[in-house]
């Protein structure tokens, strides 16, 4: 019964443990290495104009709907306007006013996106739209060619890229001769074929956009057509017919309206321009998290302090030196000081990197061993004793920082930062089992403690492992049910098995 309790408790553990961190990894979008970064392209709308004697008021479509992408933030730069965002039948629509304002004016829009797959279009199915009013003879041409264009095609989708195939024929036929004989850009094509497939009551609309790449000092937006096929909406190249959106293509606005429109200004022009950079992929995970209402990124460690962070940077770490800890006195059998004490080891080495680490370790155990030696011939008392060799380590210490500042050894130097309470620990265990079990216990259970130091040391300082459970510290539930598990362990450790093999009969 105790071994089920232990191992159902420690399968609860880790499926909550990896179930939290797949959310976070997953859906919230942070990051499983360090150094991960996202492009991130800033788009900046210029709208200039002349103002006139009376109060102003400019309208310009802004992004709404970004299938591919999402907004990592927004804002303008307008002095002395009002600033307002509404809804209108085209999408969002950013609002300046002001009472007054001579001579000429510029106001700026920006956005920042970024890629997310995941981020998909969500909008109304449309109703059919109404049978478009023309005048003749472009009535009965558009008749005629929807008419012949429904004969060769089977639903929605065959219908929109064969019209488009007919309108960009070279030799057309007379009725798309004519119906496009006042088209002079590319945003009079499409609404002519949004015309078009209204004729055939097919619901259409026009979307214009930048394809994102790069820098872009000026450029201008790209008309795209929108057809929806009764599910979904669908894009299609106006040039070309084929199903298909420009990569990374960041729709602006949809529908016919213009892209601007001011009220008591004139000579208005608007130039766009685009500005690729890269961020930190966990700033925009809390981004993201914020937008999607997550409670986790108030509960993450990076909304913490900086000085706060660094400190749960190190501690976060102490649970990967328990779990070595464990599997190497359990499983491997290798003898230790105390239960956590070589994980204090290992911290301190921190301090010093392994090999300096290593060798003032020895060098200020060995030292205080022999101080404890002289010492035990004056017979003094364990606490007194005790006392004096903290004494000398402290002194040891000053005279190696000294040392090393006059040989330019830094690594030396920071032995004044190697944690004075471990060494005098150690010593103090070391002693009282050379007193009880003898020299070679003592010697064993001291090299065994700097073995396990340094597997947890090199375990505490892997970059990627400290990122992982500093962004995921749900994942030390994994490593709580490891231990759990490790802990009702009871057969032979590895080195029992060289201890033991003469029973075998082939030592």
């Amino acid at each position: 019964m105790t071994d089920r309790y232990v191992y159902v408790l420690a399968l609860i553990l880790t499926i909550t443990g990896l179930s939290i961190f797949a959310y976070q990894w997953r859906v919230i979008g942070f990051p499983l290495t360090a150094d991960e970064e996202a492009p991130v392209w800033t788009v900046e709308a210029a709208v200039a104009f002349d103002g006139g004697p009376g109060s102003i008021k400019v309208n310009l479509h802004v992004p709404t709907l970004t299938p591919g992408f999402r907004v990592l933030n927004e804002n303008h730069v307008s002095r002395g306007y009002g600033f307002s965002i509404n809804y209108g039948t085209g999408g969002r629509e950013a609002q300046w006013a002001i009472r007054r304002a001579d001579d000429r004016q510029t106001i700026y829009y920006r956005i920042s996106v970024y890629e997310d797959p995941g981020a998909r279009q969500v909008d109304t199915t449309p109703p059919f739209p109404s049978v478009p009013v023309i005048n003749e003879p472009f009535r009965t041409a558009v008749e005629v060619i929807v008419a012949d264009v429904r004969e060769h095609s089977a639903d929605t989708a065959s219908f929109t890229s064969e019209l488009l195939h007919r309108m960009n024929d070279r030799s057309p036929d007379p009725n798309i001769e004519l119906l496009l004989s006042e088209v002079t850009s590319d945003a009079d094509f499409v609404e002519a074929a949004t015309t078009l497939l209204a004729a055939a009551r097919i619901p259409a609309r026009m979307v214009r956009g930048f394809p994102l790449s790069g820098r872009q000092r000026n450029t201008q937006p790209v008309a795209w057509l929108e057809v929806h096929d009764g599910d979904t909406w669908r894009y299609y190249d106006p040039s070309t017919g084929a199903e298909s959106l420009p990569e990374r293509f960041l729709v602006w606005w949809r529908g016919n309206e213009s892209l601007v429109s001011v009220e008591g200004g004139n000579n208005v022009e608007v130039d766009f321009a685009v500005q690729e950079n890269y961020i930190g992929a966990v700033a925009i995970a809390e981004t993201q998290a914020a937008q999607l209402g997550s409670p986790f990124p108030d509960m993450s460690l990076y909304s913490l302090p900086i000085r706060t962070q660094a400190v749960y940077s190190v501690l976060l770490m102490i649970p990967i030196g328990a779990l070595i800890m464990v599997i190497m006195r359990n499983i491997v059998g290798i003898d230790a000081f105390g239960t956590f004490m070589p994980v204090l080891i290992a911290l301190a080495f921190r301090e010093t990197q392994l090999l300096w680490g290593v060798v003032l370790f020895t060098v200020l155990i060995a030292l205080g061993l022999s101080i404890r030696f002289l010492l035990e011939r004056l017979r003094l008392l364990l606490v007194p004793r005790l006392s004096a060799v903290l004494i000398v380590v402290v002194l040891l210490m000053m005279v190696i920082s000294l040392v090393s500042d006059r040989t330019d050894i830094e690594s030396g130097i920071s032995v004044a930062l190697f944690p004075m309470v471990i060494i005098a620990m150690t010593i103090e265990r070391m002693s009282v089992m050379w007193e009880e079990r003898g020299a070679a216990d003592a010697l064993r259970a001291a090299m065994g403690s700097l073995v396990i130091a340094v597997f947890a040391y090199i375990g505490m300082g892997l970059a990627w492992l400290e990122h992982l459970i500093f962004t995921f510290p749900e994942l030390l539930l994994v490593f709580l049910a490891l231990v759990l598990i490790a802990g009702r362990y009871t057969g032979y450790r590895l080195l029992e098995l060289t201890r033991f093999k003469a029973f075998t009969g082939r030592g």
